[in-house]
């Protein structure tokens, strides 16, 4: 049998695509660089081997699995071409792996890691399933029926997968420095929908996927009651949300979700309509909803006295009104404390405005310097042009976020996709030694 060498073992997708065959009972290994990454943590656990990136770690009958962000200027990927070894760069090697079972693309510019993690966490009960998940997740079960997976539209990877089916929860312009504009956005989707074998289960409320045109039918769910699917009567208490879900106008059922906040609604509902399309009980999809913990940097909460801190993987406005939305919902009596850090100079400059606005939302807002990608390592405009635009902001730096400790009452609301975790850590550590 041959052995999986994954090359750059410690990306999300790559992780959870190592711990997926695993799981499976094959043969697993990787190499990376030796910067420790919360994505290693459950390789570990599960014993695979993770190397540092060397020529000697690539011999002639591996199969070699290869993340995006390397190229020929890596050592392995070198030593693969003088041996002559095929490298199957990651999106490759997956769209042909989900050809082996009933595969759900989970996609759409925000809330595909959510939902990949919910319908994951539903359908995983009432049938074998696989699932791979944006943030880092990854689950094999062998003889698995279904395979369920987060397809990132970013650099039009998701064109490597022809699914059976594809759950589409939105079109946004994000991406600054690969889309031109959210048309390029939507023609990305489009040529997506084109590749969906069975049914497209799309969010109805988002006019843009009201113009997908597909060789499939497309399923449309949201609040609107011109949708397949639609949620009426939501309502909250301590328990999470409530709400009644119709199929083409006869009432279906009533659900419950942990969650706070329309995103986590319209979520569920996606899940909900590709069940009912797949035909799995009712009974289990409400038992499963109910109890569905969340997935990593999504809404995480801590306790830490009165106060309440969240981190948050939101970097795009539609994703920050979201979460303050869920915040206000969930604790409507506490003060909301937005602690932000703009990620990439390209989506900072691009939204610069929308950011602003969405931050508004809060009571109060914090900013910290801007986290620069990979692909880029400084910019025109600096964190102040952002915080000009909000009355209510100050910057903040880990040496003086004990200033933070004066919202006794509050929930703070760490958000970013760079490391703005060392920012709740740093603070975390002013409250063990206050």
């Amino acid at each position: 049998m041959t052995v999986y060498h994954f090359i750059g073992i410690k990306g999300s997708g790559m992780s959870a695509l190592a711990q997926i065959l695993n799981d499976m009972k094959y043969d697993v290994q990787g190499s990376d660089v030796d910067k420790v990454f919360f994505t290693q943590k459950p390789l570990e656990k599960k014993g695979i081997p993770i190397y540092s990136f060397k020529k000697e770690n690539i011999e002639v009958g591996q199969t070699l699995i290869a993340s995006p962000a390397y190229n020929s200027t890596n050592a392995e990927i070198q030593a693969a071409a003088e041996k002559d070894v095929p490298v199957h760069f990651y999106p490759h090697f997956l769209g042909e792996f989900i050809q082996k079972f009933t595969s759900i693309a989970v996609t759409g510019s925000h809330g595909k890691t959510s939902t990949t993690g919910l319908l994951s966490h539903v359908l995983g009960e009432a049938r074998p399933t696989s699932y791979l998940i944006g943030d880092g997740t990854g689950k094999g079960r062998e003889n698995s029926e279904y395979f369920v997976f987060e397809a990132c539209e970013y650099r039009r990877h998701f064109l490597n997968y022809h699914p059976d089916y594809a759950i589409m929860t939105n079109i946004d312009f994000d991406h600054p420095d690969y889309f031109k504009d959210v048309e390029d956005v939507f023609h990305a989707f489009q040529q997506m929908a084109m590749q969906v074998k069975k049914a497209i289960i799309a969010c109805g409320d988002d006019s843009h996927l009201q113009g997908i045109n597909a060789q499939v039918p497309v399923v449309y769910y949201g609040f609107n009651e011109d949708n397949d699917f639609y949620a009426k009567d939501v309502r909250s208490d301590d328990l999470g949300t409530h709400f009644d879900v119709y199929v083409r106008n006869s009432l279906y059922g009533s659900f419950t979700i942990p969650g706070y906040g329309s995103h986590h609604v319209l979520n569920a509902l996606s899940v909900i309509s590709i069940c009912h399309y797949e035909d799995i009980e009712i009974e289990t999809v409400q038992e499963q909803l109910k109890t569905f913990g969340g997935v990593k940097r999504r809404f995480t909460e801590k306790k830490l006295g009165n106060q309440i801190l969240i981190d948050d993987y939101a970097h795009h406005p539609t994703e920050i009104s979201a979460t303050i939305e869920s915040a206000q919902k969930k604790y409507p009596s506490k003060e909301v404390v937005a602690i932000f850090q703009p990620h990439t100079f390209s989506r900072t400059k691009a939204f610069l405005d929308d950011f602003a606005q969405s931050l508004l939302e809060a009571d109060r807002v914090y900013l910290c310097d801007i986290f620069s990608s990979a692909r880029e390592k400084d910019g025109k405009l600096s964190i102040e042009d952002l915080q000009e635009k909000i009355p209510q902001s100050s910057l903040i730096q880990e040496e003086s976020i004990e200033k933070l400790q004066k919202h006794s009452d509050a929930v703070l609301i760490f958000m970013g996709a760079g490391d703005v975790q060392k920012f709740q850590t740093a603070y975390e550590k002013t409250m063990v030694t206050k």
